[in-house]
């Protein structure tokens, strides 16, 4: 179905439970937030329903198209881009990238949105509405900052349960949290946080004592007290689950190729796309904001030992990643310059000294290539249609 009036194309990766869009559409309807307004774009893979997936958007009457894995490369094709199509993985959550390649190139879209498919939104708020205003906020809100330079997102009832999020550096906890008010400046990024099953790594997971890829430990509504934003030079992490977004961020919030490559590393496309956009952000004067609207987050049970293999080959860099995009990229003033000397310092530097340090190379390069892909996108061409 074409986009009429869309300027937000909500993207949501998914092999499995795409009707959990149904859910969506009956919260905006219930709040009586436009569904005109959205795009739904469908990343999924060739063995999935695709079909299926067509007729859920038909039946709902929510513009949108279905990318397999055959349609992407059609897609490149016909966008002359399909040299860079290695910059989205198949059969991984960092298939996101190719939603923002489809929304770079429909230059209609102004706002991004990540689902996840095992989420689901709370009644109580009205999700796509409460993150579009919170994009437009200019008004007062907690800030936050650490001795570590992190700021732990499930801080607010920490020293109840005690979690820390996936990606959260090992090195960084037990720090020591302080909290003020200040106005928001230019918000780029709205993180809604998650009830029920919390987004942890799978070291942590095992240390709650659970097996199934889940946790023992679960959120509430009383484990959140409302949005806060990390302070300038603060680091946090950033799940794609429930993300709202500005169309400027898309240069510097690359979602980087995991799981296909050499060195095995997987579970960090969002985590490091989120120290990259909070970098350029922090640079640029923007602000990203966290916390409502929550989600409930009903994550399929899995071996817990499976994560972890995909996690190990990565911990290690995990832990640095962020101490050399934050050295670089302080004098740009653009989204592209900032991810730039960040894509330079990764490409171009000896990271031997780190177990699988050449993968930061390898990223680096997908970032440059990234960039190149962007402005491959963005060039004169023959108008395509939305829903190509």
């Amino acid at each position: 179905m074409e986009a009429m009036n869309a300027d937000i194309c909500v993207i949501v990766p998914t092999i499995r439970e795409y009707e959990c869009m149904r859910a969506y559409f009956d919260n905006a309807r219930a709040h009586g937030f436009d569904l005109d307004r959205l795009f739904v774009l469908l990343v999924t893979e060739d063995f999935c329903d695709t079909e299926g997936m067509a007729s859920m958007l038909d039946d709902e009457g929510v513009s949108g198209a279905v990318f397999d894995g055959t349609a992407r490369e059609e897609w490149y094709d016909e966008h002359d881009v399909s040299e860079y199509s290695h910059l989205v993985p198949a059969a991984s959550h960092a298939q996101t990238s190719f939603g923002l390649l489809y929304m770079w190139a429909h230059s209609e879209f102004d706002y991004g949105v990540f689902i996840d498919d095992d989420t689901l939104p709370h009644d109580e708020w009205d999700f796509f509405g409460r993150h579009m205003a919170n994009l437009a906020r200019t008004d007062e809100v907690e800030s936050v900052s650490s001795d570590e330079r992190w700021v732990n997102v499930l801080y607010q009832n920490a020293d109840e349960h005690g979690l820390y999020p996936r990606g959260y550096p090992y090195s960084a906890m037990d720090e020591t949290v302080e909290t003020g008010t200040r106005e928001l400046r230019d918000v780029v990024a709205s993180q809604g946080l998650w009830t029920n099953v919390p987004d942890l790594d799978a070291v942590r997971i095992l240390m709650d004592g659970d097996l199934e890829g889940q946790a023992q430990t679960r959120t509430d509504f009383e484990d959140f007290d409302g949005d806060f934003v990390a302070e300038p030079g603060q680091y946090l992490t950033v799940c794609s689950m429930n993300l709202a977004f500005e169309r400027e961020v898309v240069p510097a919030f690359y979602q980087l190729p995991m799981d296909d490559n050499e060195w095995e590393v997987g579970r960090f496309d969002d985590i490091w796309s989120g120290v990259f956009l909070k970098h350029a952000a922090d640079v640029l004067g923007k602000d990203v904001v966290t916390g409502y609207p929550l989600c409930e987050h009903n994550k399929a049970a899995r071996p817990t030992f499976d994560d972890l293999n995909n996690e190990v080959p990565g911990l290690e860099l995990n832990e640095h990643l962020w101490e050399v995009v934050d050295a670089v990229g302080g004098d740009a003033d653009s989204y592209a310059g900032v991810f730039e000397a960040m894509a330079d310092a990764l490409a171009d530097g000896d990271w031997s000294e780190y177990r699988n340090g050449g993968f930061f190379n390898y990223v680096g390069e997908h970032m440059r290539d990234w960039l190149d892909c962007l402005d491959a996108l963005a060039a004169p061409r023959a108008a395509a249609p939305a829903d190509d």
